[in-house]
């Protein structure tokens, strides 16, 4: 579910580099293209679980379509990855996205036996930044204690169910899935648990505030395209999880290395939706810090969920009209914005809208754009930089129409003063046509921001409610 996992490369954590195992880094350097831009999918497919994964063949459109098309839907006849990428579905299969004659579309996103495969031996492989630390030591529990964990367990069990296998991992912990037998509901009710897991040599105090800041944030949060957080509890052994709902399409991220690629309409639905609760965060004074599609959770219908508020942040309290500025660097690299690495104040929400426009290039072509915005240390960002003052389209864009060419162009601005917002994407024309399948009944501000700052009240508070020790 949520982890630290990195795209497609050897990225690395704004905390540090993780070591890669050889036989990742032999994979690695075999499938680098004539760009020298790496393309992991089809390399680790063949050479680690002997898949047959061929290149996806670039679309045409039909000369039916020619004739009625708009100025701006001109320009994509040699989209990236291409644009049919379920030609070799079986007859008779459920397809992953289906267009309908009424000109909207389906997901079918229940994650089959090989993804979970897959997802799996690719954590093993270390495209998750594994940041571990060691298990303290748990001491033996007094008969005090051992009533006071048997309550735990029972109060969770009561609610939740039973905490089954493990769905996610990263430098937080885990995240499993717990299932609750009900009568009304035909197999019962998933849920999905995180287990934040305690630092090494990490103070009380500092893990209390952690954790709960990141709860107070997504608690705090009720929108369609955000994860519904429902709960804060201990467990037997003091370790503290957070419930959420359960998405059974698993996230963006296993979705693109699974297909190598989304269609078309496909991305622009999850943009589309993602766009819509970034919006929401930012009406309410929250900037994300971390998107990425590790952190993008999908139901099985296709309904995008936010997710992972670790990093999140309150730039404007309620009451308050002007938004705080920020500075430092936190997230994965591919999706930080360079304003981020020069030590200077900035408006986090631009950073948010700079990853989003990553990662719909991200679903469009399944590689990442670069590794990092630095136009000193990476050759493919400074190409784009180079090509934006020239006036030139950079060769990842030339494949789109015109509309969401200028929105990319737009979002994936380096100057951040020139950037657009989430409001003004929404407003644009080419995102006004986009195809959306689940939109929020009211996009407007819950003035909910002002209770999403982690503050020794809100400490005082949890504590009363869940019997955290300082």
């Amino acid at each position: 579910m949520e982890t630290d996992k990195q795209l497609f490369g050897e990225n690395k954590q704004s905390n540090g580099r993780c070591n890669e195992p050889k036989h990742v880094k032999d994979i690695k350097a075999e499938s680098k293209n004539a760009n020298g831009h790496p393309n992991l999918i089809q390399a680790t497919f063949q050479k680690m679980f002997h898949l047959d994964v061929p290149d996806k063949p670039k679309s045409t459109k039909s000369s039916s379509n020619t004739s009625s098309e708009s100025e701006e839907d001109k320009g994509e006849s040699n989209v990236p990855r291409g644009e049919k990428r379920l030609s070799s579905t079986t007859a008779g299969s459920k397809l992953r996205f289906q267009k309908l004659p009424t000109g909207s579309h389906a997901h079918n996103l229940q994650p089959s036996k090989r993804a979970h495969r897959v997802s799996a031996i690719l954590r093993e492989l270390g495209f998750i930044s594994h940041n571990h630390y060691e298990e303290q030591t748990q001491p033996s529990h007094s008969n005090a204690s051992s009533e006071k964990s048997s309550r735990s367990e029972c109060s969770f069990a009561e609610k939740y169910g039973t905490c089954r296998e493990i769905i996610g991992k990263g430098a937080f912990g885990i995240v499993r899935i717990a299932h609750k037998a009900e009568a009304k509901t035909p197999g019962g009710k998933l849920f999905a648990v995180k287990e934040f897991r305690r630092r090494h040599n990490e103070p009380t105090k500092k893990y209390i505030k952690r954790l709960t800041s990141e709860f107070c944030i997504s608690s705090s949060l009720h929108h369609l395209n955000v994860i519904d957080t429902l709960d804060l509890m201990q467990d037997t052994q003091g370790k503290y999880c957070e419930v959420m709902e359960y998405c059974a399409g698993g996230d963006l991220y296993s979705l693109i290395v699974a297909s190598g690629g989304l269609e078309l309409e496909e991305a622009d639905c999850f943009f589309g939706q993602l766009i819509n609760g970034v919006k929401y965060l930012h009406d309410n004074g929250v900037a994300h810090r971390d998107l990425k599609p590790e952190n993008l959770l999908l139901t099985a219908a296709g309904c995008l969920k936010i997710t992972d508020f670790g990093n999140g942040e309150c730039f404007r309290m309620a009451w308050e009209t002007q938004a705080h500025l920020s500075r430092g660097v936190c997230g994965s690299e591919p999706y930080i914005a360079p304003e981020e690495f020069t030590g200077n104040w900035f408006d986090p929400r631009l950073v948010d809208i700079w990853a989003c426009g990553i990662i719909y290039m991200c679903m469009i072509t399944g590689r990442h754009l670069w590794r990092i915005a630095k136009w000193q240390e990476d050759g493919q960002y400074r190409l784009y930089t180079e090509a934006k003052a020239d006036g030139r389209v950079l060769s990842q864009f030339q494949g789109l129409n015109n509309g969401r060419r200028r929105v990319m162009n737009k979002i994936i601005e380096p100057n951040p003063k020139l950037r657009v917002t989430a409001e003004q994407i929404t407003q644009d024309s080419w995102f006004a046509k986009i195809v959306i399948c689940f939109r929020p009944l009211s996009t407007g501000s819950s003035g909910v921001a002002g209770t999403c700052c982690a503050s020794s009240h809100q400490e005082s508070v949890l504590s009363n409610n869940y019997n955290v020790v300082s």
